[in-house]
């Protein structure tokens, strides 16, 4: 910014124009029938595709009348639950889904053993990419490193524009298999340049999963422990997918359709995620909880810990806008089946980790929560807490640094996005264009010499 020291004052000076040009009275929404964000006034989502991939549940009908239930969510019509459930005892339950979502099916052991041979394969980069691209402008937001780097590869590709489905799939496994290495290297140049810490880059093991190749190059002695690579196994399963509304998926989506390339379509999901109100939710948490730790005198007292709650309720703590993070979805009700599963691993990583007071601090603001919320705003559907309430505490408890949180978030849903990026290139072969109503209305053009 540096550059533009002698301009900064003329910014501030034109932004009341935008406040008083750019801002919509709300209310003229309802007016004209507009879904403000695509969701209605409840939080339901506007219906806007037609998906085979995913699906999330969060209410029943009993005798036509909908109530809310426990949430479900399913990948190509298999719960979640199983998935994780069903791969006790083995390694890539994340693959596992990952070649779900893809291919429509479960992988026979065969087909499976195939799959993460080729996802191993895939585990690199072109030759001198590392120290060319990622350690050329090292920055603290690893999102935006991921971004560049992943348009970057399209100038190594030189079939990248090539929209067949077997190249577009060749794109997506390959890109599955370097998002850990960009996202892991992309912290490190950032943490050696930008922080002053020692620099080392390790090589992925092609025969490990996605999980623990994670925690081997992220760490400097490249070891973990069975139960910190499954739990992040299981979570990164978790986030491999989510419907096709969320914000990310429908990005790509978007912009698939107008028939670019895969790269660019990974950039904009990347762009998509990395927003606060998306990927970054578990960051809030985090920075909530610590705001709690350092404002209780004691954490243990439950009457202390339900004032402080009603605090941030009311906008009167931490960053004052209303709001119990980690608490809530835009869909589900009663119950985050991401949340209500991953739980007991987080359980057993806090008791192997010697965390016991900090888990028993999160599940007595998991059980106060939803009651103050529920007596202090009109809820429409249940609320209860969201898998970003556990993902931070358990990344935290893996050592993985913040700035990593949300990019590890993309490692798992590149997924996802490319399952949505083949559908909607075989299915929809329509450019997704949504109307939007003017308010503008018209007016006469004034000579520049008139002009006040």
């Amino acid at each position: 910014m540096d550059h533009l020291q002698n301009v900064l004052s003329y910014f501030d000076q034109q932004q009341p124009l935008c406040a008083e040009h750019d801002r919509i009275p709300k209310d003229l929404y309802r007016e004209f029938g507009v879904k403000a964000g695509l969701r209605d006034e409840t939080g339901k989502g506007v219906l806007a595709g037609l998906t085979n991939i995913s699906d999330i549940r969060a209410f029943q009908y009993v005798d036509g009348v909908k109530h809310p239930a426990d949430g479900q969510l399913l990948y190509r019509g298999y719960d979640v639950k199983d998935l994780i459930n069903g791969s006790r005892g083995s390694r890539f339950a994340f693959e596992e889904a990952g070649y779900l979502l893809l291919f429509g099916q479960l992988p026979t052991p065969e087909q499976l053993e195939q799959f993460c041979a080729v996802l191993g394969e895939c585990r690199t980069m072109p030759t001198n990419f590392t120290r060319d691209v990622i350690m050329k402008a090292p920055s603290h937001d690893i999102m935006n490193s991921m971004a560049r780097s992943v348009l970057t590869l399209a100038s190594y590709d030189p079939k990248a524009a090539d929209l067949d489905t077997a190249n577009v799939l060749r794109q997506s496994i390959q890109l599955a298999g370097i998002f850990p290495m960009l996202a892991v290297y992309s912290y490190h140049a950032y943490n050696h340049y930008e922080k002053d810490a020692s620099m080392y880059i390790h090589r992925p093991d092609p025969s490990l999963s996605t999980a623990e190749n994670f925690l081997r190059m992220l760490r400097p002695d490249m070891q973990y422990t069975p139960l910190e690579a499954r739990v992040l196994d299981v979570a990164l399963l978790l986030h491999a997918e989510h419907g096709g509304g969320n914000n990310s998926t429908f990005t790509t989506r978007v912009v698939t359709s107008s028939g670019t390339d895969t790269y660019s379509a990974m950039a904009a999901a990347l762009c998509s995620l990395k927003g606060p109100r998306h990927g970054g939710a578990n960051l809030m948490v985090m920075h909530m909880m610590q705001n709690i730790r350092d404002n209780l005198h004691d954490l243990e007292d439950d009457e202390e810990l339900e004032a402080y709650l009603k605090k941030l309720l009311h906008g009167e703590a931490f960053d004052r806008k209303g709001l119990i993070y980690g608490m809530g979805h835009a869909v589900y009700s009663l119950s985050d089946p991401r949340e209500v599963v991953f739980k007991g691993y987080v359980e057993q990583l806090a008791h192997e980790k010697g965390r016991d007071k900090d888990l028993s601090l999160y599940t007595r603001i998991e059980h106060m929560a939803p009651q103050l919320i529920a007596q202090e705003r009109k809820i429409f559907k249940g609320v209860s807490p969201n898998v970003d309430f556990y993902s931070g505490f358990v990344y935290e408890m893996l050592g993985i640094p913040m700035e990593l949180y949300t990019p590890l978030f993309a490692v798992a849903r590149v997924m996802g996005w490319s399952a949505h990026r083949i559908e909607e290139l075989l299915s929809a072969n329509k450019i997704i264009r949504p109307a939007y109503k003017s308010l503008g209305g018209t007016h006469d053009y004034i000579p520049r010499s008139q002009r006040a």
